[in-house]
């Protein structure tokens, strides 16, 4: 029973950061990359890393624009992105009703 509930975790969310970015972006619509730097407490290229790694499994969006002459990179989660991080959180919710 516990291995069933353990195998619904979705590995993706096993980094504290990723789970970090991940519940920030399901209450925010799109947040900036210096928002979630800052938010999340998070150097440069650690948060650049975890992104990368959520957008490459279609779970963030990335939007590139310029405001004025800066430019400016928002994150927004996908609908894949909701439902798996809503499937993980409801396998959590799971494993720690059955300890």
């Amino acid at each position: 029973m516990m291995n069933d509930l353990l195998a619904q975790f979705n590995k993706a969310f096993e980094s504290k950061a990723r789970l970090s970015i991940m519940s920030v972006l399901m209450v925010n619509d799109s947040l900036s990359f210096n928002a979630l730097k800052e938010l999340l407490g998070l150097t440069d290229g650690n948060l650049a890393t975890h992104l990368r790694a959520l957008e490459e499994l279609n779970y963030v969006s990335v939007q590139k624009q310029f405001v004025g002459r800066k430019p400016n990179t928002t994150y927004s989660a996908t609908p894949a992105g909701q439902q798996a991080f809503t499937d993980h959180l409801n396998a959590l919710e799971a494993f720690i009703k059955n300890l």
